[in-house]
Order: structure tokens, then C-alpha cells, then sequence
């Protein structure tokens, strides 16, 4: 490792545009998509903003730790799904079900009372043709502007991109799985 010298330059040019609802993505290969959103998710709920959290392919009773941590932090976190799609015994319901959330969340974002509306693994209904990619970008284009959303899940198609403020790819490097450690408590779920 080589060893550098801290930044000193306080005379850095601060951008001088107006504050308002960015729109944000986490894609890539990557663990820490979903938890980099979540970690917004209580910055935002921390400063006493509304923040509204949609689970693309979590089912509605998912009891995993971020729905106990928000939960007892009055913060509102829906499962929209049944699983992962290698999970599903029925992928037409678990289009529909991603269908019917996109709606509750679409409404949710042009409602304009959340500060803060996370889509998470939303890639994935888009990705496999479950929700018409050109709405969703319509949704983020007309929502109010003070509204921010962050979009998380793999592959994120170029369209999304295009319209994002922030986009944030999670390389892989090395992955525990890979070394024959299971999903544990906590970290995974």
C-alpha cells in the first residue's frame, strides 16, 4: 500500500443549483445495494423526513432485520413479492404482484408526502418484463421535486440510468459464498 497525503484544498467550488428530490440508483454485482438504500433510508428518518420503503420480491410477512429495525422505528417497510423468481410456483402472480406494488408505489411517489420512497430490487419486475420500464421512468420524471427515490437491484437497465441523479455500481470482488459460507443472520437477512 502506498501511503498518500490527506486533501487540504477548503477553496473547493460548491455547486451553486437549487436543492431538490434526486433520483438515485444502486446496481451492479455487488453486495450493499439494498443496504447502502437502507442506510439512506434512516439518515433521512433521522432528520425527521417521511420515508416510505417498497420491497420489490420480499413477501408482505418478510420478518427479516431491517423490517424489525424500521418497525420499531415507525418506518414503513411493504414486501411486494413472493420470493425470488427461482422461488415462485407461479411467475404470471408474481407479475401481477410486482404489477399491484408498482401501482401502491407509483401512487406513493406522485403523492408527494415521503421525502424519501425506496424501490428496492425493483431491477428485477423491470428486467424480466413485469413492469413496463417507460412508466416507471414517466413516474420519476412527473414526481414532485422534493421527492427522492432510490432504485436498487442488479442490472440496472441504461434507460434508468439516464434519468438518475446518482448511480452507484457495486463491484464484486470477493464474496464469502464463494468460499462456502452460508447466509447468515443479520448480514443476509
Amino acid at each position: 500500500m502506498e501511503i498518500e497525503k490527506p486533501p487540504v484544498d477548503r477553496q473547493a467550488e460548491k455547486p451553486d443549483g437549487d436543492r431538490r428530490g434526486l433520483i438515485l440508483i444502486n446496481t451492479g454485482d455487488g453486495k450493499g445495494k439494498s443496504t447502502a438504500a437502507f442506510g439512506l433510508a434512516l439518515r433521512a428518518h433521522g432528520r425527521g423526513k417521511a420515508v416510505k420503503i417498497y420491497q420489490f420480491m420480499k413477501v408482505p410477512s418478510a420478518r427479516f432485520g431491517e423490517h424489525r429495525m424500521f418497525e420499531k422505528l415507525g418506518v414503513p417497510i411493504e414486501g411486494l413479492g413472493d420470493g425470488f423468481s427461482w422461488k415462485s410456483k407461479d411467475l404470471e402472480h408474481s407479475a401481477q404482484l410486482a404489477r399491484d406494488g408498482w401501482e401502491r408505489a407509483a401512487a406513493t411517489i406522485l403523492a408527494g408526502e415521503h421525502f424519501l420512497v425506496v424501490l428496492d430490487e425493483i431491477t428485477y419486475p423491470i428486467r424480466y418484463g413485469w413492469l413496463d420500464l417507460n412508466r416507471v421512468i414517466d413516474v420519476l420524471r412527473n414526481r414532485p421535486s422534493h421527492v427522492n427515490v432510490v432504485l436498487t437491484g442488479r442490472g440496472a437497465p441504461q434507460e434508468l440510468v439516464d434519468v438518475a441523479d446518482t448511480v452507484t455500481e457495486m463491484t464484486l470482488i470477493k464474496h464469502h459464498y464463494n468460499a462456502g459460507v452460508p447466509a447468515q443472520r443479520g448480514i443476509e437477512d
